[in-house]
């Protein structure tokens, strides 16, 4: 229990203000909050297993930069893809609305893309190296999606009163600045 604690406060602390928060923010903008959550859930299970595996057994850091270079790439397609928008009928309207899949998926992909050599992540490979591996990935997983939680809440009270414009352009230069400050990352 006491890893699980340590983890999850550590974890959630050093998440407010990140750049998965603001981006949990943001997907909450134009997606439902749970297809939102659950993406959020999926990945941060996925990257904080692989973290505590890494610190249970190496417990060195990971080497970020092909992963920081490919994930700001990303990022700045995203933005690209954003900023396009697109152009829906009647009928693919309605099914966007009844369908929260590619809202998961799309979540998941950005989330983990997102995390990979992401100071929570490395926070959690050094706390696996000083505490059991199990309440680690537990606490962890639980604190950032709580964090992340947060964030869900702030995206969907402002999206209701943002016109879609906005929301577009801002979720745009959300991932264009994510995108920059992952690849800065990576090089310098």
């Amino acid at each position: 229990m006491e890893a699980f604690w340590i983890s999850l406060v550590a974890i959630f602390v050093a998440e407010l203000g990140d750049k998965s928060q603001l981006m949990a923010m943001t997907f909450a903008t134009r997606f439902k909050a749970w297809p939102v959550l659950a993406g959020i859930t999926i990945a941060t299970t996925v990257v904080h297993l692989l973290s505590v595996a890494v610190g249970g057994l190496i417990g060195d850091a990971l080497p970020t930069t092909a992963i920081s270079i490919a994930a700001g790439i990303a990022f700045l397609g995203f933005a690209l893809w954003t900023l396009r928008g697109d152009e829906l009928s009647e009928e693919e309207s309605k099914k966007a609305q009844r369908t929260t899949r590619n809202a998961i998926i799309a979540v998941t992909v950005a989330f983990f893309l997102s995390e990979l050599g992401d100071k929570t992540m490395l926070a959690t490979i050094v706390l696996a190296t000083q505490h059991g591996w199990l309440g680690t990935w537990i606490g962890s997983t639980v604190g950032m999606v709580a964090a992340d939680a947060l964030a869900i809440v702030v995206g969907r009270i402002l999206g209701r009163h943002l016109p879609e414009k906005a929301i577009r352009y801002g979720a745009a230069a959300a991932f264009a600045v994510f995108g920059i400050i992952l690849l800065a990352d990576a090089i310098w």
